[in-house]
């Protein structure tokens, strides 16, 4: 069942910022019930640059519309896809049942890398790439994610009052954690394409702590913009389930106007013991061919060197046992991307003790 309009909490960031009590508790408990129900909230007052992002978007669908052969060789294998281009049908997820998502993306880290982090991981640190030419598309997609970035650890303020944590106690946490943005493009769905469960976006949680998504645009089948193509299309998202919706509800994510949308990561939720839910959601194809979309993420991440595991307050016998064993969140991300196809099976060789080629070496 989906539910269209959904009762998804609203916070403001001018009240989580306000010296007004009485503002930052409201802010404070609507982010506890939209990341405690939902998953998922909407952000006003976030103060992302409207025409910076509309530039980002015209010069990264540039990008797209070339042909295949000039993106090639920015996409970067090597470096398991965390930089440059990802080429169509490369990622899938983990439940998918072998069906890739439909989409073609560009990374980039908008914020400084950690110099030990970059030699430990040198695939999920790795410094920036960018299309020759393409100096705006830099500019302005790193200027996005900063944004969106900011936006991200005011937002992680709110949810450590909302907890009952020290203040900063979330954002200590992701301080020069691997942090990405994303630009996405959902490519276009044939004739014979529909009705066939092609999907945009198969249903997944994030891996990582928080993720922003400032919304994007469609495109028509002559690349122009245009309105939803359908109802059906877009993001929609399953909430906790209950007594009454064992297995959730699927309820449709569509910011209201001026409002960004923050979910929940997996790392959220381990850290909170489950208080806090990791979305679910799914990217629904329109059932019209030949339209596009293009979107954005920005996803926070803990630091590498971070111990993934219910923070103290939140580790009872049932938080524990549902999230054991403690592993280091960079050790966390190496084996999710390697679950969704990004990174070679291989890379889990990094995890363990690296010198055994050295004893043997030695005994020869």
């Amino acid at each position: 069942m989906i539910v269209a309009t959904p009762d998804v909490p609203i916070v403001d960031l001018a009240d989580l910022a306000s010296h007004d009590a009485s503002a930052n508790a409201r802010a404070a408990d609507a982010l506890k019930r939209a990341f405690g129900h939902f998953g998922l909230v909407y952000v006003r007052s976030h103060g992302i640059d409207g025409p910076t992002l509309e530039t980002y978007y015209d010069h990264f669908i540039r990008f797209t519309d070339r042909p295949e052969a000039e993106k090639r060789p920015y996409g970067r294998r090597d470096l398991w896809y965390q930089r440059g281009w990802t080429p169509p049908n490369t990622e899938r997820a983990v439940i998918a049942g072998g069906q890739p998502d439909f989409k073609e993306c560009w990374f980039c880290a908008p914020e400084p890398l950690d110099p030990l982090a970059t030699q430990q991981y040198p695939q999920i640190y790795a410094e920036n790439i960018w299309p020759d030419g393409e100096h705006e598309f830099q500019a302005t997609m790193l200027s996005i994610g900063h944004q969106l970035h900011r936006v991200g650890l005011t937002l992680l303020r709110g949810c450590a009052q909302s907890l009952g944590l020290p203040p900063y106690k979330l954002e200590e946490l992701v301080d020069g954690g691997p942090h990405v943005t994303r630009a996405l493009r959902y490519l276009p769905l044939r004739a014979e394409d529909i009705g066939t469960g092609i999907l945009w976006g198969e249903e997944h949680t994030d891996f990582n702590l928080l993720t922003l998504l400032p919304g994007g645009r469609f495109l028509d089948a002559q690349g122009k913009r245009c309105a939803r193509p359908d109802d059906q299309s877009g993001l929609y998202l399953r909430t906790r389930p209950t007594a009454e919706h064992p297995r959730g509800q699927m309820i449709r994510g569509f910011a209201p106007e001026g409002c960004l949308v923050a979910q929940v990561g997996q790392q959220l939720e381990i850290l909170t013991g489950g208080t806090f839910l990791a979305t679910p959601h799914v990217i629904k194809a329109p059932l019209t061919p030949g339209y596009t979309r293009v979107a954005t993420a920005h996803f926070i991440h803990m630091h590498a060197h971070r111990v993934l595991q219910p923070l103290e307050a939140y580790r009872t016998p049932e938080a524990v046992a549902a999230y054991r064993p403690p592993v280091l969140a960079g050790t966390y991300g190496v084996k999710t991307l390697v679950d969704i196809g990004l990174a070679p099976v291989e890379a889990l060789n990094q995890l363990g003790y690296r010198h055994y080629d050295r004893l043997e070496d030695l005994r020869a």
